[in-house]
This record gives structure tokens, sequence and C-alpha cells, in this order.
């Protein structure tokens, strides 16, 4: 099966370079100025198991000429829009098309633009970053790749892909209700990205401030009342699960949304946070919490882009 992987960062370089180091037949697609660097230095990955690095196949937008069976789509969610047009030459027939992005609204622009049938349900766990030098750093034993097809059969084309990803080094999962799980995916991502950016600290110093467990508690609890409303049943255990881990004394957690804005960088205020808000708004909830994490987010991107 062949497989290109879409951006080279810290979750497509760390899942791609796996399979390729398990002798899966892995391209990545990559811009430019990445391509520059890693045909220089290779791909470098640093895990708490030990180091490796390899070669990998690159490919330019412009050289992109054949199609490929699968498509692992790893790029942020503010930058979908630009690279569905650069990997269309790679989409044939039969090609799957495997995002892990976070939100939803994903899965519907990818079904606009190649068709129902082509997308895959899918999301990553992952504590991943990409240093300075383009290195890619694994920092906790988490490694989680889970897909499905959205309307939950195991298909024939499913059942193949999943023998491909299974033992490459990291936690493989078919999933028979994979789009329940990118819902709860979203509850949790989104409430720590909300609580920790717009508190300023991981969670454990949120839980220990006061009134910080309450607010935490509230914040989760506005966000599961969103997502319902967008059409996820709700599973108490995740519930229950989602509140105690982010409300911890003890926790150290932190979002990567979190370590984006503390360093700078682009943040995806809309598809974590703003795409809440938009079906809170479409359903009549009052969900003052998230808004005001959208609101501080969207100050941020705007103070970033002066």
């Amino acid at each position: 099966m062949r497989i290109l992987v879409v951006g080279a960062g810290a979750t497509g370089g760390y899942y791609g370079g796996r399979l390729v180091q398990a002798g899966r037949d892995v391209t990545f697609l990559v811009r430019e100025k990445r391509a520059e660097s890693l045909k220089k230095s290779g791909l470098h990955i640093q895990t708490p198991d030990g180091n490796f690095s390899l070669k990998p196949k690159l490919l330019l937008a412009s050289e992109l000429k054949e199609t490929f069976d699968v498509i692992i789509l790893t790029v942020k969610g503010f930058s979908l829009e630009a690279v569905l047009e650069e990997f269309a030459p790679a989409v044939g027939e039969q090609t799957m098309i495997l995002p892990v992005l976070n939100g939803m609204r994903h899965l519907e622009i990818i079904q606009k633009r190649f068709g129902k049938h082509r997308a895959l349900g899918g999301l990553c766990r992952i504590n991943a970053t990409l240093d300075k030098q383009g290195q890619v750093h694994q920092m906790t034993p988490m490694h989680d790749l889970v897909y499905g097809e959205v309307d939950g059969q195991r298909s024939e084309r499913v059942a193949k892909l999943d023998d491909v990803l299974q033992n490459a080094g990291f936690s493989a999962r078919l999933s028979e209700a994979i789009v329940s799980e990118m819902w709860e995916k979203w509850l949790f991502l989104s409430s720590l990205g909300g609580i920790t950016c717009l508190m300023r600290g991981n969670i454990g110093q949120v839980a220990r401030a006061a009134g910080g467990e309450e607010f935490a508690t509230g914040f989760v609890k506005e966000v599961l009342s969103i997502v319902v409303a967008g059409g996820y049943q709700e599973r108490a255990h995740t519930t229950a699960h989602t509140l105690k881990e982010l409300t911890k004394k003890e926790s150290e957690q932190t979002s990567s949304m979190y370590r984006d804005m503390i360093q700078g960088l682009p943040v995806e205020a809309d598809q974590i946070l703003g795409d809440l808000v938009e079906i809170a708004l479409k359903a009549g909830l009052t969900t003052p919490r998230v808004n005001a994490a959208y609101s501080h987010m969207s100050v941020y991107q705007e103070s970033i882009k002066k």
C-alpha cells in the first residue's frame, strides 16, 4: 500500500517516520523549506524508548503526479484549505484520505472536495513537538492512531489499511465508532486548551487556584453541552474521565495550543474553539467560558499577525 503523509511536522514526522522504520512504502508531501532541511539533515525522531533517523522520500506539490492508496493528513486545521489543492493530484478512484486533524469540520471540507466515500474518520493522541532544528520530539510514550469508516462499517479497504498500520511502532486501532471517538477527543482537547490558555497555566495550577476546579468543571460541562447539540451521544465514562483528568491538582498537563501560544506561534483557535461557539449559537446555548476562551485566543491570533 502506497502511503502519502501530508506534512512532516511533529505528528506527520512521527507516524510517517515510524511507518518508514517498519518498512512501509511512505512518501512525505512537504513545502520547499522543509524539503531542503530534510534532504540535508534527514528526519530525526527522539522518543522515550530511543532515537532513530532516516532519509525519507519527499515530494513537493509541483512534483506530485501519481496517485496513492492512502493519504494521511497531518497538517494544522488552518492550513487545510490550501493543502487540499496541493495533494489533489494524489487522489485516485480508490484513494482513502485519513485526516488526523482536530475538531470535526475538516471531515465536511474533505468530503465536499473529494466525495464522501474518500474520507475516513481518524484521530491521534501523541505529545510531540518539533524543535528549532526540525527534529521530532515525542515527549511521552503515548502514540495512538485510531481510524475507521465514518459509517462504522468494517469495510474491506479499511481492514487492509489496518493490516498495514499494525505493528509499525505505534498503537494502531481500527474503530467501529470513530465519529463518536472524534467528538470525545474534541471534548477533551477543547476543554484542555480553553482552560490552560484562558487561565495561563497547567491543569494542576488551575485546579489549585481559588475557584479553579469549579471553573474547569464548568468549562467541561459547557463543551459537553455543545458537542451533544452537535450530534454526539454522551458516554458517561468518558465524561467522568475528562472531568477527573482536567481537575487534578497534581497534573502538569498543558495543551499544544497553550504551548504554541506561549511560543508566539499560530494556533487552531477557530477549529478547536470557534467551531464550538458556532454550534452553541445555532443551538441557542449559553456558554460564557467557551466564548471567553475563543475571544481570548482570537485577540492573541490578531496580536501575532502584527
